[in-house]
């Protein structure tokens, strides 16, 4: 009597544990929260012109992360102040591919840079 009947294949410890989380993750959207309590919102930037891209920032409390029509159209690797209008700094750094699926209306998530003791992940589209 086979103790893995149908399948002969044995996953590994890796194997069985990326497959695992995989399967737990499939159609959910994780965010990533730093700040305690606060709440994940939309974040537009002051200017809000057309073509710019705004993202949102986990356990946001008052950062602003917009990505300038501009910047797309240059799509060159770009460091984004988020600090709006919150009380510390946080920067995120964008590859010049992450630049050009923020303009292609893809989804693209980075954390930023640790700051005042947290950091966000900042999600655009």
């Amino acid at each position: 009597m086979s103790k893995n009947p149908g399948n002969n294949r044995l996953l590994s410890r890796r194997e069985f544990t990326l497959e695992s989380a995989l399967a737990m993750l499939a159609g959910v959207t994780i965010t990533i929260s730093g700040c305690g309590d606060d709440t994940t919102s939309p974040t537009p930037g002051p200017g809000g012109g057309s073509g710019d891209v705004s993202g949102s920032v986990s356990a946001n409390h008052g950062h602003f992360a917009t990505v300038r029509a501009a910047d797309i159209t240059a799509a060159n690797m770009l460091s984004l102040d988020i600090m709006g209008n919150a009380t510390h700094p946080h920067t995120v750094s964008l590859t010049a591919s992450q630049v050009q699926q923020i303009g292609a209306r893809q989804r693209v998530a980075v954390n930023s840079t640790t700051n005042d003791g947290h950091d966000h992940t900042v999600t655009f589209n």
